[in-house]
């Protein structure tokens, strides 16, 4: 149940004024370069414990949203965990933080959009909050919400838009 249509940010923008569009910073790693489903949350530093739990989890089209609090030292999804997502059903993952194992993650079926790449792994301290509003790139995420990511930008609405 991958949401991997022919979204286009800017109709949608065009479209639905209301939307609220993230800061551009993000680049495409995943396999899927537009993907969209509802919000569901992370927050979490330098530690992706629960990202890991979140991904063994049915995903039923989510996208996981993971405020990893923009760090640049250390990988907070790399190729075993983004595999997992995609075989549990995840949308597609937006990551304020880094990836690693980009080769992998190019060739898989899921949307993947973050701050830049690192070869690191992450510590694992099982700390981190889920299912709650994160903020970064001047926008607040709550679970719920719509997210929507192509090569234009992320932008995110209230409820889930129509894409005709």
């Amino acid at each position: 149940m991958t949401h991997s249509i022919d979204i286009v940010t800017p109709d949608l923008c065009d479209a639905h004024p209301e939307v609220t569009v993230l800061d551009p910073m993000f680049a495409n790693f995943g396999g899927l370069e537009a993907f969209y489903g509802p919000i569901r949350t992370i927050k979490c530093f330098e530690d992706n414990s629960m990202v890991k739990q979140a991904v063994a989890e049915p995903g039923n089209g989510a996208v996981l949203v993971v405020d990893a609090g923009g760090s640049h030292r250390c990988a907070m999804l790399g190729d075993m965990l983004a595999e997992q997502a995609v075989a549990n059903g995840w949308a597609g993952v937006v990551m304020y933080g880094c990836v690693r194992d980009v080769e992998i993650l190019a060739s898989l079926p899921i949307g993947v959009q973050a701050l830049g790449s690192h070869p690191r792994k992450s510590e694992k301290r099982g700390e981190g909050q889920r299912d709650i509003g994160v903020t970064f790139a001047g926008v607040t995420l709550q679970p719920g919400q719509w997210l929507y990511a192509d090569n234009n930008g992320i932008i995110v609405a209230e409820q889930e838009l129509p894409l005709s």
